[in-house]
């Protein structure tokens, strides 16, 4: 599953209040998507506003005036008048940025001091906003006008602007058919043995950006979107079998053989894969299968797949995608509004149909029965990595899944959690090269 991307910090005795996202797209591309005018104009501010830029002058001393205005049909509008003070290409930009009447005029008392750094990281670039505050009370007048949401609103279209459209295409994107028809898109990149990237519910490969960056050194890495998502197409009807010939299909384009890592769900279809595939795949690494074997918590719905078809057939992407996060996810009810002001939330809900296909990958392994001991009967290499932090759940399940297994082990990551794919990209990678290593 996708986990919030944008950290919030406030420090009140500095007035500041910075908002950290690392979007996956490089330095370059982030300077030129926010100093551009033709650019910038496509995606800043929130969804459902559309920014005008009437003047942006990127030197000290320059100016910058733009309006948002609201797509509600209320004609509400704001304007802003911005001038940089410091410009240091391509790191640093420091505005100060007031709003401003019809006139451009600056309202008292709305100045802030705007900071954006720009930093190479693992699967893009970490962006990082620091406002300061005339005062304590305006840092959280600004908060409550919903100041944090645009701002990660407008890191996810600036991410999906510059994919979709400043590079003239899709970055980097290549595709395979499948046996069935359904166009397969995938990322490559590296050298060495090669090594296929299966996402976990409602994810695509943006989530796994930064694990292929620190796998690259060591391997040839294909990061691809599971059909139903991103860039690849869809045929229906859908069947896991159809998921594990996509994966065969990549593993023909590395050249016929190749290891799987797999997270969450996606793990359970990479094992499905290489129990099916056999020598094909060289070395499985799964990380934190999500099955539920012991009362350790709540078994999923024996409805669970209908139920999401009814929301999907419906139209109720959002209901099902809470759903999702509740009955599977076990995520408790009373955070569900707090994840739905992230964009990650928009995100889900475009895939929410992929949903009941990870329902159906999973069958009955989340019912609170021991595993199957007939499903997986391949003798592929395997290791089966947890995160520290995790819940007790993963650590039971990947126990037994490593005992259950001919050629398993089972490894914890110090210090990590579910969220390992996407927040400590580094670690898993470096669990994974050290493995790879050890083997020759």
């Amino acid at each position: 599953m996708r986990t919030r991307q944008t950290r919030i910090y406030r420090d009140r005795e500095r007035r500041e209040l910075t908002v950290e996202r690392i979007v996956a797209i490089s330095p370059k591309l982030a300077w030129e998507g926010w100093t551009e005018p033709q650019h910038v104009a496509r995606w800043w501010g929130p969804r459902s506003w559309t920014s005008t830029i009437y003047e942006m002058d990127v030197r000290p001393g320059g100016v910058w005036r733009y309006s948002l205005k609201s797509d509600d049909g209320t004609g509400e509008e704001a304007f802003c008048r911005a001038v940089y003070q410091d410009v240091c290409e391509p790191s640093k930009l420091v505005y100060i940025d007031s709003f401003a009447d019809r006139d451009w005029n600056v309202v008292e008392n709305s100045e802030m001091l705007t900071t954006v750094h720009f930093e190479k990281a693992a699967g893009g670039t970490k962006l990082r906003i620091v406002t300061r505050f005339a005062s304590v009370h305006d840092l959280e007048n600004a908060e409550a006008m919903g100041m944090i949401e645009g701002f990660t609103d407008a890191f996810d279209r600036l991410e999906e602007y510059v994919e979709t459209t400043l590079t003239g295409g899709k970055i980097n994107m290549k595709t395979i058919i499948s046996k069935d028809g359904t166009r397969i898109a995938y990322q490559k990149q590296g050298n060495g043995p090669a090594i296929v990237l299966v996402s976990s519910a409602a994810a695509d490969h943006r989530d796994a950006a930064g694990l292929a960056e620190q796998l690259a050194d060591h391997f040839t890495v294909y990061n691809y979107d599971r059909r139903g998502r991103g860039q690849s197409s869809d045929t229906t009807p859908y069947a896991v079998e159809r998921e594990i010939e996509d994966i065969e299909a990549l593993i023909r384009e590395a050249g016929g053989n190749a290891s799987l890592f797999g997270s969450s769900s996606g793990a359970v279809l990479a094992l499905d894969a290489a129990n099916k595939l056999g020598n094909q795949v060289s070395k499985l690494y799964l990380y934190e299968p999500p099955f539920i074997i012991n009362d350790s918590r709540k078994p999923v719905s024996a409805e669970y797949i209908d139920q999401l078809n009814k929301f999907v057939e419906t139209g109720q992407r959002s209901e099902a995608v809470e759903y999702y996060m509740t009955e599977a996810v076990g995520i408790p009810t009373e955070y569900i509004e707090y994840m739905k002001a992230d964009p990650s939330w928009k995100s889900m809900e475009s895939m929410a149909h992929t949903l009941v296909y990870d329902g159906m990958i999973m069958g009955e392994t989340q019912s609170g029965k021991p595993l199957p001991t007939g499903r997986w009967e391949g003798s592929v290499p395997t290791l089966v990595m947890t995160g520290e932090n995790s819940e007790s759940l993963f650590h039971d399940a990947a126990k037994a899944l490593a005992e259950l297994l001919p050629l398993a082990e089972h490894h914890t990551l110090s210090g990590q959690d579910h969220s390992a794919v996407m927040m400590a990209p580094g670690v898993l990678a470096q669990a994974i090269i050290n493995d790879d290593m050890k083997m020759k």
